[in-house]
């Protein structure tokens, strides 16, 4: 009778951190240009060539915005997620299911390399 995995070999956890830092630095240069978008760093100072008093336009660019700010505010969750990812990787808890306390898969950690909880325990959850 084989004994199950409780924990991630060091080889392993390398692997993790190298597919989390790849992600970490995509979703920091995401994350700077959804900034950019929301700080008019990018729209070459053609505010105040246009037509300012449509309101249609008007509605729609705060609608925009506010969907720039939610979508900012999301990566930036997914950056903090994927750094305490990367201190679990330190300490060597990466991949441990935080209900269960057995080993997450890791196709799935593949796809979330951010995750703390297996299919079965997230399932269990709703």
């Amino acid at each position: 009778m084989a004994t199950e995995k409780n924990k991630f070999s060091d080889s392993e956890l390398e692997e993790f951190k190298v597919l989390i830092n790849k992600k970490l630095l995509e979703a920091n240069e995401d994350y700077a240009l959804l900034i950019g978008s929301l700080s008019h760093a990018d729209d070459h100072g053609t505010d105040d060539t246009g037509r300012t008093f449509n309101m249609m336009e008007d509605g729609s660019e705060t609608l925009s915005r506010e969907e720039v700010a939610q979508l900012a505010a999301r990566q930036e969750k997914f950056i903090q997620s994927l750094h305490a990812a990367l201190i679990r990787i330190e300490n060597k808890t990466y991949g441990i299911c935080r209900v269960t306390s057995k080993l997450i898969p890791k196709e799935r950690l593949r796809l979330v390399p951010h995750a703390t909880m297996s299919i079965d325990a997230k399932n269990a959850q709703k």
